[in-house]
């Protein structure tokens, strides 16, 4: 027997996406739908005075609406509707805020970096494949900003939300997102991301720990890695190898935009903002001496649900 119903819809910089969620007589959550669209309302994010462009606002809203009716059927009993780094950091984002109250009837909570990163957190603790995982790290990668959590003992001891986003790091690095990577391009987001972590107060001090990935970087990365092999995502390794990440870089890199989206399994929405992701995922992974990450799904919406059943 469930529990009442609930639809979280996430409005990302990059995508949106919905879940419509119900808890097991066990406790645990079960997804009835799981969608995603890929809005991109973050164009210009990386502005010194950010702010939603009329297109993007647009697209957003089309898709919000689209995501609550996919979630209707269910008859949810809580809708909650989050935003995070565009929507929080843009200078109009309280506009966006009323149009969508106004053409839906339904409020946008903006959660503030810290709050993002306590659901990823707590939505993480749901993944049943990762219950033996004591001490460890995540590291949650959208199109504004990296969440980055370390959890001992499966309790959050750090959290906080770092402007690394791919669509971010993409405007602000690179010039021609069309055209191959350059190699000056790749160095300089390179520099910028350790430089980063490294004056970010964040400590990687979790003895032989793992660390977790979640975000759609590591789910493009498994789509394609299932391409190849003729399966889907869920028959492909949810272990992805920071050498795997390295290689699929140096194979990406030099692709222009048309070229990486015929490789199989590329997300062609993403094929802009790819090489930056991948970028900020090698570096990171050097940075903080990671060999591997554990991919999870279980991320911001699948918090927000938990909590709003409880």
């Amino acid at each position: 027997m469930l529990s009442p119903v609930v639809a979280v819809i996430d409005i990302g910089s990059n995508s949106i996406k919905v879940l419509v969620a119900a808890r097991r007589e066990d406790g645990c959550l079960e997804a009835l739908k799981t969608q995603t669209i890929d809005a991109r309302i973050s164009t210009g994010i990386s502005r010194a005075e950010p702010q939603l462009s009329e297109e993007g606002m647009a697209r957003g809203l089309a898709a919000i609406v689209d995501l609550l009716a996919v979630a209707k059927p269910f008859a949810p009993t809580h809708t909650v509707l989050v935003a995070t780094s565009a929507v929080r950091d843009a200078i109009n984002g309280h506009d966006f805020q009323s149009r969508v109250l106004a053409a839906t009837g339904n409020p946008i909570r903006i959660l503030t970096g810290d709050e993002e990163a306590d659901l990823i957190g707590r939505g993480l603790t749901c993944d049943p494949a990762l219950k033996h995982l004591r001490d460890f790290y995540v590291f949650d990668l959208g199109g504004g900003s990296l969440e980055c959590l370390a959890f001992r003992d499966r309790r959050i001891e750090q959290g906080l939300s770092l402007r690394l986003g791919c669509v971010r790091m993409t405007e602000a690095f690179i010039k021609n997102p069309a055209a191959p990577l350059e190699s000056a391009e790749c160095a300089a987001l390179a520099l910028h991301v350790r430089d980063t972590l490294k004056n970010s107060g964040f400590r990687f001090n979790l003895p032989g720990a793992e660390a977790v990935f979640t975000g759609g970087t590591m789910t493009s990365v498994r789509l394609m890695n299932g391409a190849l092999h003729g399966v889907g995502l869920e028959d492909t390794p949810a272990v992805v190898l920071a050498a795997t990440l390295h290689a699929l870089l140096d194979e990406v890199g030099p692709k222009n935009l048309a070229e990486r989206r015929k490789m199989p399994g590329m997300p062609g929405a993403r094929a802009d903002v790819f090489p930056a992701a991948l970028v900020t995922a090698v570096t990171l992974a050097e940075f903080g001496l990671f060999e591997r990450f554990h991919h999870s799904l279980y991320n911001l919406r699948w918090g927000l649900a938990a909590q709003a059943l409880d």
